[in-house]
């Protein structure tokens, strides 16, 4: 059986393969992400994506930066409106598209084996971070909060890592109000 590859529309064609990387990683880890791979699920000639970005490392660099901001704009990281809302909205977030935390997961453990890549997951804890610090100023919060934003953000990735293997959800929810909660004496009284 012949596949016609599809005619992807111009400027479209990179978030495609991005978006695609994301997916085939996240379901069959890096040692099933092949060109081909990606060419046969997004439906597009395998020369698009050596064009795009040359190299896989190149290719896994950029579904990275990309798959760090998709997630940052869907969890709420940016608006700790209340316990309840934050929580819900962070486990939906991570309910809706668990590709994107299994893809990051799956770059971290591989920056561990190849250090091509422990300068873009670097790059992925920097930009969390900022964008706890981002929030934590929002509230109003003052001063040095580099440890502050850091501890944050480490429990909230260790609790998304704790859903994505399966933990209960609801034990995981009160975990994420803890979190915010926690965080309310340093917020003051404009996150209550």
């Amino acid at each position: 059986m012949v596949t016609v590859a599809r005619r992807v529309a111009y400027g479209e064609g990179r978030d495609l393969l991005i978006s695609t990387t994301v997916d085939v990683v996240a379901e069959r880890g890096l040692r099933g992400l092949t060109f081909r791979a990606i060419a046969d699920r997004a439906g597009v000639n395998n020369s698009l994506i050596a064009h795009h970005f040359g190299t896989r490392e190149a290719l896994l660099a950029a579904a990275l930066e990309w798959a760090v901001e998709q997630s940052i704009e869907s969890s709420g990281l940016l608006d700790l409106a209340s316990e309840q809302v934050f929580a819900d909205t962070l486990l939906d977030a991570v309910s809706r598209r668990p590709q994107l935390q299994a893809f990051q997961y799956e770059m971290i453990l591989e920056a561990r084996r190849n250090e091509l890549f422990r300068a873009p997951v670097a790059k992925l804890y920097t930009r969390y971070h900022e964008v706890v610090i981002e929030s934590l100023r929002h509230y109003g919060v003052d001063g040095d909060v580099d440890a502050l934003a850091r501890s944050t953000f480490a429990a909230l990735d260790g609790l998304v890592l704790q859903y994505m293997a399966g933990v209960d959800p609801e034990e995981l929810r009160a975990a994420l109000v803890q979190v915010w909660t926690s965080l309310r004496p340093v917020l003051g009284t404009s996150a209550a």
